[in-house]
């Protein structure tokens, strides 16, 4: 085969894989225009009521999410109900003065529809880990992953860090950066949402790719 059939080739499958499943091989674009339409805010705890103050924005020329960190702690969550699937985002926080050591934010996934039930991606300098509140055993348990981090892949306030997220059965596996630093396995909540975290720190998010998996 020439190559110029084959790069035809190559694209007509291409097309096929997006026309069966209504997304890229690189998953579906999910970032809201500027209405926030398809997403919700959700405060944390869920029942401590929503402020009225409105701390997203899209910025449409940087194709980006931005969370001022000046309004209540809460979720901002993708309003589809997720099974199994990959996500992958980039974020990074603005910075403050060189000694802040505090950043704070997180992706939410597969949470109950009001937060109660969550498991978090926590994005801090501290490392990417996953922590939360699981349903196992009948009961709803705290766990926090932070010790079993393989490595802190962080990258200091300003620079952009990736993750890719994969939710599959009761595992939920964490990449930061390339590399696969957590895996928590039993998790009991086998759909929920995907959750976009404020905590008192300005972090803007960009490339928010999702793959629903079969």
């Amino acid at each position: 085969m020439t190559s110029s059939y084959m790069r035809i080739f190559c694209l007509a499958a291409v097309a096929g894989l997006v026309g069966l499943s209504g997304q890229s091989p690189e998953g579906k674009d999910i970032l809201p225009d500027e209405s926030l339409k398809g997403w919700t805010r959700i405060p944390i705890p869920a029942i401590d009521g929503l402020k009225p103050k409105m701390q997203w924005r899209v910025d449409a020329a940087q194709h980006a999410l931005i969370c001022a960190g000046d309004g209540q702690h809460e979720w901002l969550r993708y309003d589809q109900e997720l099974g199994d699937f990959v996500f992958q985002v980039d974020w990074r926080f603005t910075p403050r003065s060189p000694d802040e050591k505090r950043y704070n934010s997180g992706i939410g996934i597969r949470l109950s529809k009001y937060g109660e039930i969550w498991y978090q991606a926590q994005t801090g300098l501290t490392g990417g880990y996953l922590f939360g509140e699981n349903f196992a055993d009948g009961a709803i348990k705290r766990f926090n992953l932070s010790k079993e981090m393989k490595e802190n892949r962080v990258k200091p306030a300003g620079e952009w860090n990736h993750y890719e997220i994969r939710a599959q059965g009761d595992r939920i596996t964490l990449a930061v950066n390339g590399e696969v630093v957590n895996e928590l396995p039993g998790v009991g909540l086998r759909r929920g949402y995907i959750g976009l975290e404020a905590e008192g720190f300005e972090v803007t998010f960009r490339n928010l790719k999702l793959q629903a998996l079969p």
